[in-house]
Order: C-alpha cells, then sequence, then structure tokens
C-alpha cells in the first residue's frame, strides 16, 4: 500500500511539473508571437494573405521541422528571427527564463500549438 501511494504522489508530482514547465513555456512562447520584431508575428501571420500559423501547425500542413527552419533561417519576406537586436533572444521574458534558441522557438511552437 505505502509503494502504491508512493508510486502515485510521484507521477502526480510529475505530472504537476511538467504542467508548470508548459505554462511557462506557453507564457513566453506568447510574449514572443506579441514582441518579435518589437510588433509582433501577429502583425503578419494574422493577416489572410500571409501565413496562418495557428491554423497550418493545428491541420498538421506546417511540422515543427519546418517552422523551425523557417524560424530560424527566414522565408521569402521573412526575416530569420534569431539574429540581430529584434531576435528572439533579445525578448524580455525569454531572457528571464534563461532559455536557449532551440527553447525559446520551441515556446513559441508550444504557443501555437495549444
Amino acid at each position: 500500500m505505502k509503494k502504491l501511494l508512493l508510486a502515485v504522489s510521484t507521477v502526480a508530482l510529475l505530472g504537476l511539473s511538467a504542467q508548470a514547465y508548459s505554462n511557462e513555456d506557453i507564457k513566453v512562447g506568447r510574449k514572443i508571437y506579441d514582441r518579435a520584431f518589437g510588433r509582433g508575428c501577429g502583425t503578419c501571420h494574422d493577416i489572410s494573405s500571409n501565413p496562418q500559423l495557428i491554423s497550418l501547425i493545428k491541420s498538421g500542413q506546417l511540422t515543427k521541422a519546418s517552422f523551425v527552419k523557417t524560424v530560424k533561417e527566414g522565408k521569402n519576406g521573412m526575416p530569420s528571427i534569431t539574429n540581430g537586436p529584434t531576435s528572439i533572444m533579445n525578448i524580455g521574458p525569454v531572457k528571464k527564463a534563461g532559455y536557449s534558441e532551440d527553447q525559446a522557438i520551441d515556446a513559441l511552437w508550444n504557443y501555437l500549438n495549444q
């Protein structure tokens, strides 16, 4: 009985820890979406003539690998957002969280994919 109780509490604690990280990740991802380039990703991606990130991700038309590549390298009129003064790495919540470039891109992906 004690072993079962310990196992259940451990699983519950791990679940709560993952939830807390996930919430922080979503929060940072939202800040990236709202602040990238000083005006936010939605400035372009919420306009009907441009790729609609959320619907493309949720429909499976945009894979994570393709998303990461585009964020890192840019594409068409979209510059890379990982370098320079407007990079995602210079956004306050990314710095405060101590995220690496890959963690910041993951946070953005997780926010868009929620």
